[in-house]
């Protein structure tokens, strides 16, 4: 019995399934899809289209013509950035600038005065066109040597390619050169019967030492064989051989223990240095 009822169920079941009803939107979806949207004006596309592209030339040129023109850099632009990243500001362009101002020789570097012609009162002395130098390469000589141009050129390249350089920042650095004689109508060392000297023709200069900024000074005397400083002073007499013809220090002679003896005299055989 319970067969036959479960056959009969069978025989009945529908042979496909029931489509289910639309729901609300889907009509609505419908209807919307299929209002008439109103056609566009004739030419109105196209008017449209020339238009924008005319706008857009328009306002183009427009916007170049009243583009911002760059600032031109400050002529601090370097010290800002330097100041940005490090703190500290850059030396400016007036700082690095050496002034022309009191410069003699043509050398910016050379500070001094034009002095007349001085004549010699004995036969091989004097000097044309002599100067006196108070300054080389920002440092203040103690005393003013009269000296000619090229003597002068000669100091104050000894003076910024060694004497600086050598002593570096010891004692704060150099603070004045130490000149002890310059022109003089005499003759070598003084001596009766000798050649006029270098300094009699404005050639030579004699160097003692150096002052340092903190009152200091490295004397040839004393720091020639220092165990400490001699390396500076040497560095400076070697320095000196080439910028000058003749080069003597306290290796030389007796006449030259508390100084250097500097001239422009040249040889060829070149530099002579003792």
């Amino acid at each position: 019995m319970a067969t036959l009822f479960t056959t009969a169920l069978v025989a009945e079941a529908p042979t496909r399934s029931p489509i289910p009803p639309d729901r609300p939107g889907d009509a609505i979806d419908a209807l919307i899809a299929d209002i008439v949207r109103p056609e566009p004006r004739p030419g109105a596309g196209t008017e449209v289209v020339q238009m924008s592209a005319a706008q857009s030339s328009s306002r183009t040129r427009l916007a170049v013509a009243r583009s911002l023109v760059p600032r031109e850099r400050p002529d601090n632009l370097v010290r800002r950035s330097t100041v940005q990243r490090t703190g500290m500001a850059a030396p400016s362009r007036e700082a690095q600038r050496v002034t022309r101002a009191g410069s003699i020789c043509g050398v910016p570097a050379i500070k001094g005065v034009p002095l007349q012609s001085i004549p010699g009162r004995i036969r091989g002395c004097g000097v044309e066109n002599p100067v006196k130098v108070t300054s080389v390469s920002g440092i203040p000589l103690s005393q003013y040597p009269t000296i000619d141009c090229p003597t002068a050129k000669a100091l104050n390249t000894w003076v910024s390619d060694t004497v600086i350089p050598s002593v570096g920042r010891l004692g704060g650095g150099v603070g004045e050169v130490h000149v002890i004689a310059h022109y003089a109508c005499r003759t070598r060392n003084n001596q009766r019967g000798a050649k006029i000297s270098e300094h009699g023709r404005g050639r030579a200069v004699d160097v003692a030492g150096i002052i340092l900024k903190n009152g200091v000074e490295l004397s040839v005397l004393d720091h020639w064989r220092h165990p400490q400083h001699g390396k500076v002073m040497q560095a400076m007499w070697r320095g000196a051989c080439g910028p000058f013809g003749t080069v003597l220090g306290p290796n030389s002679d007796r006449f030259h223990k508390n100084h250097f003896h500097l001239d422009t005299a040249r040889y060829r055989s070149g530099s002579y240095c003792r």
